[in-house]
């Protein structure tokens, strides 16, 4: 007996969704990324306007000073939607927990000086609260927002401080041997210390800015840019002979912070490249928080690296050739 099998090619009758294949073609396969963030944001029938804010409509383009014909053009060059950017972040958290059980399992704290333990205490736990500003105003700008390609990674990274505030917890527990000493001790740091002020000054203006787009500036220059940077990355000398240990349980932000910039870069640059009233709105708002953060550091710099604000201030202009690069008039 013979058997012969035989294949029939079977052309789907569409490549994707509707709303998007009146976007892309007809004939054009969408990527999941794509099917998962290309005209998503609601734009009609809504019941009324919220009462707490009656001059907009709850998803309102008016609720920026620039202008964008169409908000789903700054896309995430990650292309994060739900799935990718929980399978790249649950990597990343792998080697984090190898990290800290390296660190535990060898009690490298314990081994720290008193004065590294000190300066760690000092300089690196109060962060915890800066994460969760940053949190705050991740989240107001995608309720804020418009456009599921720039509210859905905004989302995605004020989940992403949130993390980075546990982890800066949980080194703190390990100073502690888990009391929760040093981050009632940190509360107090920041809150009174007097190189922290400016910092906390600056967080906290930031909750109060309305237009979103402008505070998404604020975050991804100003305080991503130059003040997380600065204890990450440039303040190592401060941890003494704990250096390496900080580095390893703090690897994630500095990951994180060169992962994220590519989005937030590129966003920046698409919205200010639409007119030359966005560049002129961007470039202002940039110039204002990049120097502000700048201020806001260097009281920290001076108190953790003796330098008189030096980092502070190369940190600052590193962001501002990053902005000139970006297109932007500062």
């Amino acid at each position: 007996m013979t058997v012969q099998i035989k294949t029939i090619d079977l052309a789907p009758k569409r490549q994707t969704f509707g709303h998007i294949a009146r976007r892309l073609g007809e004939d054009k396969p969408a990527s999941r990324y794509q099917e998962a963030t290309l005209d998503i944001q609601a734009t009609a029938n809504f019941h009324y306007k919220p009462l707490w804010e009656p001059e907009y409509w709850v998803y309102d383009t008016r609720k920026t000073a620039v202008v964008m014909q169409d908000w789903y053009k700054p896309l995430d060059p990650r292309q994060y939607y739900y799935a990718a950017y929980n399978i790249a972040r649950a990597n990343m958290n792998q080697a984090v927990e190898r990290n800290f059980a390296f660190v535990e399992e060898r009690g490298l704290f314990g081994k720290a000086s008193e004065s590294a333990r000190a300066a760690i205490r000092r300089g690196l736990l109060p962060l915890r609260h800066l994460h969760w500003g940053s949190n705050m105003n991740m989240a107001e700008i995608c309720q804020r927002g418009y456009g599921t390609a720039v509210t859905a990674p905004c989302i995605f990274s004020a989940g992403d401080h949130l993390g980075m505030a546990q982890y800066i917890s949980r080194i703190g527990l390990l100073l502690d041997n888990q009391t929760g000493a040093t981050l009632d001790e940190a509360k107090q740091t920041w809150l009174n210390d007097a190189a922290w002020q400016e910092t906390r000054r600056l967080i906290e203006d930031t909750f109060v800015e309305r237009d979103w787009f402008h505070l998404f500036v604020a975050q991804a220059l100003g305080v991503n840019g130059v003040l997380l940077p600065l204890i990450y990355k440039n303040a190592e000398a401060a941890w003494d002979d704990a250096a390496l240990t900080v580095a390893l349980l703090t690897e994630f932000m500095n990951d994180w912070r060169a992962e994220e910039g590519r989005w937030s870069d590129a966003v920046i640059k698409i919205v200010a490249a639409e007119s030359e009233e966005n560049k002129a709105l961007v470039s202002g708002w940039a110039k204002y928080w990049i120097g502000r953060a700048t201020e806001a550091a260097k009281p920290l710099s001076a108190a953790l690296l003796n330098d008189g604000g030096a980092v502070a201030v190369a940190a600052g202009e590193a962001v501002l050739k990053k902005a000139a690069s970006l297109g932007l008039a500062v």
